[in-house]
Parts: C-alpha cells; sequence; structure tokens
C-alpha cells in the first residue's frame, strides 16, 4: 500500500508582542532536533533583525530565508522534499498564500505559519483569518496589556500617524516596541478619524 503523505497546516497567531515568533522557533528546533528537513522563510518586509534571521522580540533567532511575495516563497521551496516548511510574518504575502500552503501541505509537508491575525486598527488581517479556518492546528496566543497586564488580543500603534505614514503604508509599518504596544480589549483604543 502506498504511503500516504501526512502534510498538515499549523497557525501560531496572536497580536504583537504574543510569543509567535518564538514558538514558530520553539517548533523548528524540535524538527531540527528529530532529524527532520526544514526551511524557515521569513516576508522580506521584516528587516528589524539581521538578514536572514527569523527573531523573536526575547532574542531567540535562526537562520532563515527571505522572500517578497507567495511566488518567491514557493520557488524557494522548488519541488525539495521537505518535512517542515515554517513561516513567519505570515500577514504581508496577503491573501495567495492560502491556496499555495495548502498546495504544498497536500504533497506532504507539514507547513506553520506565524503571524498577526488582527490589525493595529483592531480588525482581522487576512490572509491569517482564513489559514485559522483551514488549519489542523490553531495556536492563538495572547500579549500582556501594557495598561493593566490582563491578557491582550490587540496591539496598538502608539507612534504619531505622521510618523507612521512617513515611514510606510499603514498595513505594512513594521516595527517593535517603540511603535506599538499590547492592549486588552477594554484598554485597546480604535484610531479616530484621519484629519484631510
Amino acid at each position: 500500500m502506498p504511503r500516504i503523505p501526512n502534510g498538515r497546516l499549523q497557525v501560531v497567531c496572536g497580536p504583537m508582542f504574543a510569543g509567535k515568533s518564538e514558538e514558530l522557533l520553539r517548533r523548528v528546533r524540535r524538527a531540527q532536533l528529530a532529524g527532520l528537513a526544514v526551511e524557515v522563510v521569513n516576508h522580506a518586509l521584516d528587516q528589524r533583525h539581521a538578514s536572514g534571521r527569523v527573531a523573536s522580540h526575547s532574542g531567540l533567532s535562526i537562520a532563515s530565508r527571505s522572500a517578497p511575495d507567495v511566488e518567491s516563497l514557493v520557488e524557494l521551496v522548488g519541488g525539495r522534499e521537505l518535512d517542515l516548511l515554517a513561516i513567519d510574518e505570515a500577514q504581508f504575502f496577503g491573501p495567495e498564500l492560502v491556496e499555495a500552503v495548502g498546495g504544498l501541505a497536500l504533497t506532504g509537508m507539514s507547513v506553520i505559519v506565524a503571524g498577526l491575525c488582527v490589525t493595529f486598527d483592531g480588525r482581522p488581517f487576512e490572509p491569517l483569518p482564513s489559514l485559522m479556518a483551514l488549519a489542523e492546528d490553531v495556536t492563538k496566543l495572547t500579549a500582556v496589556c501594557a495598561v493593566c497586564g490582563q491578557d491582550a488580543a490587540f496591539h496598538q500603534r502608539v507612534v504619531t500617524s505622521d510618523v507612521a505614514d512617513a515611514r510606510i503604508a499603514t498595513a505594512e509599518h513594521v516595527g517593535g516596541i517603540e511603535s506599538y504596544q499590547a492592549r486588552c480589549r477594554q484598554h485597546f483604543e480604535e484610531p479616530g478619524p484621519r484629519a484631510a
């Protein structure tokens, strides 16, 4: 009887500072210890750390490859017989990622995607909600609210909109603790209307 591929889609999501990259790195290290063939890919927009690294806010890091879009990501995998593909900052790959990782999982490869499932203004951040709906395993993490210390399912931008707009477009502003804070539902403040 032919072996049936057992590819799976796993999603690790939550707001900023929830430990998504740290959880991704933990799973990658376990796979490497088991002797599995692993590839780690980060979106090219994330340039907060040394090039060719996925890093957590806590300082853990691992070598990775960079891809600017889904087509490049699929080319990186390029028919290689990987046991595990780990993708960080998945929100930046856009909706095309859903079909691509589904196809890769059908080949027998396990795919872990980690990313933001909510935007800085409290809205669903595709493609993570769609990936969550289709995954065999979803781990939704929370951060710690910067105001009260409770579980935080949101993050909000704390730099002025002028500074943020000057850096990069709203959904693609990559930053850390200098630009964002984790917030619980009670302390999350939706951005007000912009002045023209």
